[in-house]
């Protein structure tokens, strides 16, 4: 009985489940930022690509 009580007591395993949430959600915006800044250079480098492609025939 004693093993159940200290068990609801102890608030390590809470807080590593916090902590394992938080670097989720951390993670889950790192992955989005650089989905959106992958295709803002995607598309700058072919901009850049089809005005230097230009350049070159003339």
């Amino acid at each position: 009985m004693t093993f159940f009580k200290r068990l609801v007591r102890d608030q390590q395993g809470a807080t590593a489940i916090e902590y394992g949430l938080i670097a989720a959600l951390i993670a889950v915006a790192a992955i989005t930022a650089m989905t959106n800044l992958g295709s803002t250079l995607s598309g700058t480098f072919s901009n850049v690509n089809t005005k230097m492609s230009k350049g070159t025939t003339a």
